[in-house]
């Protein structure tokens, strides 16, 4: 592959808000597509305002997942600026996402039915908040009530103490990139076919996604699960331990693993004991297991352990504060963090190289209708 630009020549109108639908489109972006952020002049995306901190007049949040796009302003309620928006997806749009509330293109006449009835070569994305069907399908959602309803919280945290999160916008993202995942197959067929066609996800089935192993769990046992704070369910040891000076995360994923973590930590008889002999037996006596190690790795520091389990071919590392991640040198190797040339915006990378090559961060997010003459004309 000779460009780290795949897609371009593809044009792609985003009509999105937040995280989801803005964070698809700046992948394609980022891989050349020319994508067109469609936005309401009255204050535009609400994720412009989700700061401090700010960079470039917008809060760092918006530039962080809106890279890599031109900008139109349009009220859709104005009937001249909703006729403008299908006549550019009419004559020059290969694919159009979009994460608005169920229906809310209907009114505008941009329902993405009658858009492919129009254009039948073209692909579009809808991001729902529950999806295409049933009782909720018509219902709004974000990231966190997505994560309490799925079941996901259920399993976050340590037993006996409130509920947490996952603090990163994990359900959003993560729909982006099965709505890009979904238009690169339908661009796939349309190359067959010569045809486009309609793709739908959401955040609820993301979410549901994430939860495949514990819901195929469930299903086999009728067990719910017990909350294990850093450590999983069907796999012991595989947590943080506190050290003499700090927490560090301990991987011993198979039977031949913890042999080696007893050995390396002075102890071969754990991997003998009928307690402790196969990953289901240390599932099953995980509290009697997990208070002997914790003994251990109590009695040293970080620095005396990880070389100990490197040696050993144990998977281990510490707990990173946001800091240390990037100052840490694996991170600087890979060039993730990339600088807009010519300012001090430093946002993260795409985590695909073609041919050893990043896509390089060359265009920061537009200002709210920046494009509109550009555009349209």
């Amino acid at each position: 592959m000779s460009s780290t630009a795949p897609l371009s020549g593809l044009t792609v109108v985003e009509i999105g808000h937040s995280i989801a639908a803005p964070y698809a489109g700046m992948i394609l972006g980022e891989l050349g597509a020319d994508v067109v952020k469609v936005e309401n002049p009255k204050g535009g995306d609400s994720c412009r305002g989700w700061g401090p901190p700010w960079s470039a007049g917008a809060a760092t949040s918006f530039h962080a997942v809106n890279r890599a796009k031109r900008a139109l302003a349009l009220d859709l309620a104005v009937p001249g600026d909703a006729e403008r928006l299908r006549r550019l997806i009419r004559e020059r749009a290969d694919v159009v996402i979009q994460n608005l509330k169920a229906g809310a293109l209907d009114k505008y006449g941009l329902a993405p039915a009658a858009l492919v009835a129009e254009k039948p070569t073209l692909v579009c994305c809808n991001l729902a908040a529950f999806g295409a069907r049933g009782p909720l399908c018509r219902r709004p959602g974000y990231d966190p009530m997505m994560q309490a309803y799925s079941g996901l919280m259920s399993l976050l945290g340590e037993d006996g103490r409130p509920p947490v999160r996952v603090t990163v916008s994990i359900i959003d993202m993560a729909a982006g990139m099965w709505s890009v995942i979904g238009i690169l197959a339908a661009l796939s067929e349309r190359q067959r076919t010569g045809r486009g066609g309609i793709v739908d996800t959401s955040l609820y089935e993301t979410a549901l996604a994430w939860m495949s192993l514990p819901l195929s769990a469930y299903l086999a046992n009728g067990e719910l699960p017990a909350r294990h704070g850093s450590g999983v369910e069907m796999i012991v040891p595989y947590q943080a331990f506190a050290t003499a000076d700090g927490y560090m995360m301990v991987a011993a994923g198979n039977d031949n693993l913890f042999r080696r973590l007893a050995a390396v930590l002075g102890r071969p008889g754990l991997a003998e004991d009928a307690r402790f002999r196969s990953n289901g037996d240390r599932v099953v006596h995980r509290a009697e297991l997990v208070a002997i190690l914790s003994d251990i790795f109590a009695s040293e520091p970080i620095a005396h352990w990880a070389p100990l389990l490197d040696a050993g071919g144990i998977p281990n590392g510490p707990i990173h504060n946001i800091d240390q991640v990037l100052a840490d040198a694996q991170t600087k190797a890979l060039g993730m963090i990339q600088r807009l040339p010519g300012s001090d915006l430093a946002l993260v990378g795409l985590p695909l190289s073609f041919d050893g090559v990043r896509p390089p961060f060359v265009k920061a997010a537009p200002v709210l209708g920046e494009d509109n003459e550009a555009v349209l004309g």
